[in-house]
């Protein structure tokens, strides 16, 4: 049986106190109200939310003989919840989710070939996840056997990779690489 930590916010999980270890896991993010388009037929709720992503810390180690990865679900949680979308799957799919919500598009930043939604898109995409976003978790040693479980298993709409089956796969998706390709046509932002 998987345990499951208690349902975290953006405030529980950036204090000093939080309580996600620094430890490998699987963490499952619920929305008390699911960005549009996102059908949520069939998706797991819990204390009226709904569950529509899982993703996992590390992921399964390379099989070229490199080093597996040291991340925990404490900093990819910290991450998603604070980060940009060029290294967050969420955030990237949040963000072309709700670009006409929060008045936001994602661009090309640095050195061009970094794709967020700039700075102050950013903070919006993370004012919005404060305001509906939790987390729950559960550490596990080898998260990817897990991840691919819960794929298979339950109704994940905001999941691309392993999640073919989805009935919102290409809807997302397209959604996504419309967003790459407006952004790669725009100058690069400061």
């Amino acid at each position: 049986m998987v345990r499951v930590g208690a349902a975290l916010t953006a405030e529980d999980v950036q204090g000093r106190n939080c309580p996600i270890p620094a430890a490998p896991g699987v963490y499952a993010w619920y929305f008390a109200s699911p960005p549009p388009l996102v059908p949520v037929p069939g998706c797991h709720q819990r204390d009226g939310a709904t569950l529509l992503y899982v993703g996992i810390s590390p992921k399964a180690p390379p099989s070229n003989g490199r080093p597996p990865s040291r991340q925990t679900i404490r900093t990819r949680i910290r991450y998603h919840y604070r980060g940009n979308a060029a290294g967050s799957t969420l955030r990237l799919t949040l963000g072309s989710l709700l670009a006409d919500e929060l008045e936001i598009g994602l661009r090309r930043v640095g050195s061009g070939n970094r794709l967020t939604f700039g700075r102050d898109g950013e903070k919006r995409l993370t004012d919005w996840m404060a305001e509906h976003a939790q987390v729950v978790w559960s550490a596990t040693d080898q998260p990817w056997k897990l991840e691919e479980e819960l794929i298979q298993s339950c109704v994940l709409p905001l999941n691309l990779d392993q999640n073919r089956h989805s009935s919102f796969h290409s809807q997302l998706s397209a959604l996504r690489a419309a967003q790459r390709t407006h952004a790669r046509a725009l100058p690069v932002e400061a």
